[in-house]
């Protein structure tokens, strides 16, 4: 659920859509510090962030992209924001006050291509954090809401390529997300179909010629490719792109390692490891402890090194969003070296716990397999 909500990070391709109503979108130097300011934002540069997004609130007052570029920062300057309850009820209050601005901007319920998107993503917003919470029929009410918006993008992939990625990740997840969740089906039954092998197409064009779009398109197909198309190999591309581009954000360097772990690349994956290592607050230690584990045992036959890394960690408290499946990677590592060690007793128990916390089609697939 998480990437399917974070795919309402769509106002990137608001930005770069024309219409006479909208003179901050006719306005090229208010565009490139809106631009400017997503750039810092994804390269962990707040501070010059909050600094070019000042001079877009001062020429345009109360302009829902204010509103959006507010939240962004929140999102990304507190992650995981869901873990900072002051933060989150900022978080919240930002975004009710983005949907206010709509309404007065654009009048309720506008099909102006401006306010849909702007919709999507207040709602999407919402969405996320609802999930993140575990409240999943709230967030399943909140895309439900957006659902609207959702339907007109669709029919502008034709006159701006930014639509790419926001009708990709809709054909997708619409289809691919009740498989995963049965809960919200009933939620989803009057919604427009989607088609996965279109959706991956069009998520792949948007990598290649959307502008502001592509840092999210290629976030999310890699992550696509390692959850649900089990194809790590795939991933590594994409995630590659964005450690280059913004060398200062540890999500993308954490999610690249993971890439080239996960694809057999260990040797340049090792090298993302001794970047991670660097990072011991948060989460991040769960990554390259498992990280490591995999390494050792796969690449260096090492299963007393490699079991030590996995219980590692394991010790670490795991985080729903990003670090789970580290924890579901470490059970079925144990799992593995157990089962060459011959307690098959021991591994069925550690595959039993990786299910318990497994996402991954791949992961799912190997704990369900061993007998």
């Amino acid at each position: 659920m998480q990437n399917t909500l974070r795919l309402l990070f769509l106002f990137f391709s608001i930005l770069s859509f024309s219409s006479s109503k909208a003179q901050l979108l006719n306005d090229p130097a208010s565009l490139k510090n809106v631009q400017n300011t997503l750039d810092k934002i994804y390269n962990y540069e707040f501070d010059e962030a909050e600094q070019i997004m000042g001079q877009v609130e001062k020429k345009y007052p109360n302009h829902p992209v204010s509103y959006i570029l507010e939240s962004f920062i929140l999102y990304w300057k507190y992650l995981p924001i869901k873990d900072n309850p002051a933060k989150s009820k900022e978080y919240i209050q930002k975004l009710d006050l983005c949907l206010e601005a709509i309404n007065k901007k654009f009048g309720k319920n506008s099909l102006d291509p401006e306010a849909v998107f702007y919709t999507m993503v207040a709602r999407g917003y919402m969405a996320m954090i609802y999930n993140y919470r575990g409240e999943m029929l709230n967030a399943a009410g909140e895309g439900k809401k957006a659902y609207n918006a959702f339907v007109e993008g669709l029919k502008l992939i034709n006159k701006n390529p930014e639509f790419y990625f926001t009708s990709g990740m809709y054909n997708y997840y619409v289809e691919v997300y009740p498989e995963e969740h049965p809960i919200v089906k009933p939620l989803l039954v009057f919604f427009k179909s989607g088609d996965k092998a279109l959706g991956l197409k069009q998520i792949d064009n948007a990598t290649k010629v959307g502008t502001i779009t592509k840092a999210e398109a290629c976030y999310y197909i890699s992550h696509i490719y390692l959850k649900y198309e089990m194809k790590p190999e795939k991933a590594v591309f994409y995630m590659d792109k964005l450690v280059d581009l913004y060398p200062k954000n540890p999500i993308y360097l954490m999610k690249s390692t993971e890439a080239l772990v996960l694809s057999g690349k260990y040797e340049p994956a090792e090298k993302g490891i001794v970047g991670l290592k660097k990072i011991t607050t948060g989460f991040y230690p769960i990554a390259t402890h498992t990280f490591q584990g995999i390494v050792e045992e796969k690449s260096g036959k090492n299963d007393a090194a490699a079991q030590k890394e996995y219980l590692l960690a394991l010790k670490i408290p795991h985080d729903d969003q990003y670090t789970k499946e580290y924890h579901a990677l470490a059970y079925a590592g144990l799992a593995r070296i157990a089962a060459r060690a011959g307690n098959k007793n021991k591994a069925k128990d550690y595959y039993k716990k990786c299910l318990d916390k497994a996402e991954y089609r791949s992961v799912i697939k190997e704990a369900k397999a061993f007998k």
